[in-house]
């Protein structure tokens, strides 16, 4: 085994005994996170009802997939558009506002009607296009009745150096189209706390920093340490020899 090979293995086998231990490491405060503590909701909601609706009410959910993530970590936001009473709106426009110091969407998908074959509600993959503090989505309309919502899942990674315990909240929604769809929320958003990473996310990072990481087989959150050391240790023993 050459000497960098064996000064990676160590490298990774002290990252695990560090987690083994107990041992935590303090990061910073982040961007878009807060360091008092406060009322953090998973989920908001907000609805619309007025002349421009025409007596349709247009409901606005949106939750984040986690109520604690760890920092490097994904996390979901899902906004769901839905009506109740006699009327079809169309939603041309999406713009979701991730917390203050995200990066770019790792992933966008789009659950809507469709007319054709297939038929009813399809989940397709999007691309968002950066607006302002937002990614949005466009389309030439997305059909929304009450029996068939429209949803957006957008996927962001949690910035490394979110301070454990505090509290990240998104940015608002803005939504247009058809006549009444237009409408700015800034406060249709949804909140998680910053959690330790579980061992499984620690070891894993450790690893990727010291070149062992893989794109696949990462560890789960249920993951073993030893298992994923040995596993480790033993693709470093066949690559040397």
């Amino acid at each position: 085994m050459s000497r960098s090979s064996m000064a990676r293995v160590a490298a990774a086998a002290a990252s695990g005994a560090l987690v083994v231990a107990g041992v935590t490491v303090g990061v910073g405060l982040g961007a878009g996170t807060a360091s008092a503590a406060g009322t953090c909701n998973q989920s908001s909601q907000v609805s619309k009802n007025d002349i421009s609706t025409w007596g349709i009410t247009h409901n606005y959910s949106k939750t984040v997939s986690a109520a604690q993530a760890a920092a490097g970590t994904n996390v979901t936001y899902t906004t769901v558009i839905s009506t109740t009473g006699i009327g079809n709106p169309y939603v041309n426009t999406i713009n979701d506002i991730p917390p203050a110091g995200f990066g770019a969407p790792v992933k966008a998908t789009i659950t809507a009607f469709h007319v054709g074959i297939p038929t009813g509600q399809q989940e397709e993959e999007v691309t968002p296009t950066q607006n302002g503090n937002g990614w949005k989505v466009t389309n030439t309309g997305w059909f929304v009745n009450s029996g068939n919502p429209l949803t957006l899942k957008m996927t962001y990674k949690v910035p490394g150096d979110a301070a454990i315990g505090s509290q990240v909240t998104s940015g608002g929604t803005g939504v247009a189209g058809t006549v009444g769809v237009s409408n700015e929320m800034p406060n249709l958003t949804a909140c998680f706390t910053v959690r330790i990473p579980n061992p499984g996310e620690v070891t894993t990072g450790s690893l990727d920093m010291a070149g062992l990481g893989s794109s696949e087989g990462q560890l789960s959150s249920t993951g073993s340490i030893s298992d994923v050391l040995g596993d480790t240790i033993t693709k470093v023993l066949k690559n040397g020899s």
